[in-house]
């Protein structure tokens, strides 16, 4: 068999380059002490210089998390960072603006979204950010920058709580606790698109548009205790833990034997793991892992309509803080974003 030679492909290499002048300073929500909301400040600061595989891209909008806060007030991530003052967040949708080499897969203008490396390289609520390549993906494309900003860490998560660590599957029975939060909305979602019957907890103002996202029941938490109603589930997926009411001690008497008791919030449950034995069911922690294949896939389901994202409120960059303190208040609807630069 004889081979003919391939045609060079027209790549970008051939193209003439895109440029976008990048400032030298950028506005950034910092932190200079670990405290309440009004510890958040927005300051000059230099825009930071990607190196090896990452981008720098252009923050149109930040999402904000319930590790952001943790971390502000001194706990949650707070022992990694290694001085002050320093920027929060993970999430962020923008427009690549520097990429490291000509055919990479994101070139310069190029809408992505995705997760920073914090805290090992500043957050998200600034107008530029450095991230690695392989934490992001394109952006979907029927999402504005603020609706794509509020999906990251969330969406990532709650795919990991359902899919990767449940699998999730036809006639399963899966319990979400805080279902109608960041990630509880998007694995209720999930769990419904691969089949499995979902059990939710929430307050009841939320029990219809839950339902309409997947929920095949939800329990009032405000006036039913879900133990008095649920039993025999297969997995319970746990985002509140102890830190309320032991939601954690008593999902455990839920489960049906051999079934998985995951939890979400660091540090909600001490001793999880012992008390999931003694009842004779499986446990495990689970920590959001910022994969951009995986992020690909939720865009296309995003983009397919299959999923959608739910942002509550949206806040201009200076005022961070009273996002933070609406965050920390609770009973937030699935995000909390906050607007950077125009969309």
């Amino acid at each position: 068999m004889r081979f003919r030679p391939l045609r060079p492909a027209t790549s970008s290499l051939s193209a003439p380059a895109v440029e976008i002048e990048i400032p030298s300073e950028m506005r950034a929500v910092m932190v200079d002490e670990w405290g309440a909301p009004d510890a958040m400040q927005v300051v000059s600061t230099p825009v930071p210089s990607p190196v090896l595989s990452e981008l720098l891209v252009r923050v149109v909008a930040a999402g904000v998390n319930p590790i952001d806060a943790k971390t502000r007030s001194g706990a949650g991530l707070s022992s990694a960072v290694d001085a002050l003052p320093a920027t929060l967040g993970f999430d962020f949708s923008g427009v690549v603006v520097s990429s490291p080499f000509e055919t990479h897969p994101f070139p310069v203008g190029t809408e992505v979204f995705g997760m920073a490396n914090f805290p090992r390289t500043g957050g998200s609520y600034a107008e530029y950010v450095v991230a690695p390549t392989l934490s992001l993906a394109r952006k979907p494309s029927t999402l504005s920058h603020v609706e794509a900003a509020g999906v990251p860490v969330a969406a990532l998560t709650a795919w990991g709580l359902v899919v990767e660590t449940a699998h999730a599957h036809e006639g399963q029975r899966i319990l979400i606790h805080a279902g109608a939060g960041g990630v509880g909305h998007f694995a209720v979602q999930f769990a419904a698109y691969f089949g499995a019957h979902v059990t939710v907890t929430a307050s009841g103002a939320n029990a219809p548009w839950l339902r309409e996202l997947g929920a095949s029941v939800v329990v009032d938490y405000t006036t039913t205790r879900f133990e008095d109603v649920v039993q025999d589930m297969d997995v319970v997926i746990d985002l509140v833990g102890n830190a309320q009411d032991a939601v954690g001690t008593r999902s455990l008497t839920v489960l049906r034997p051999g079934g998985i008791y995951i939890l979400v919030p660091t540090g909600s449950f001490p001793g999880y793991a012992a008390a999931a034995s003694d009842a004779g069911v499986r446990a495990t922690s689970y920590k959001v892992i910022p994969e951009g294949a995986t992020l690909a896939t939720i865009a296309r389901l995003l983009d397919s309509r299959a999923i959608q994202v739910y942002v509550d409120k949206v806040y201009d960059l200076d005022h961070a803080p009273d996002a933070h303190s609406s965050l920390e208040e609770g009973h937030t609807r699935g995000k909390i974003v906050l607007q950077v630069a125009e969309d």
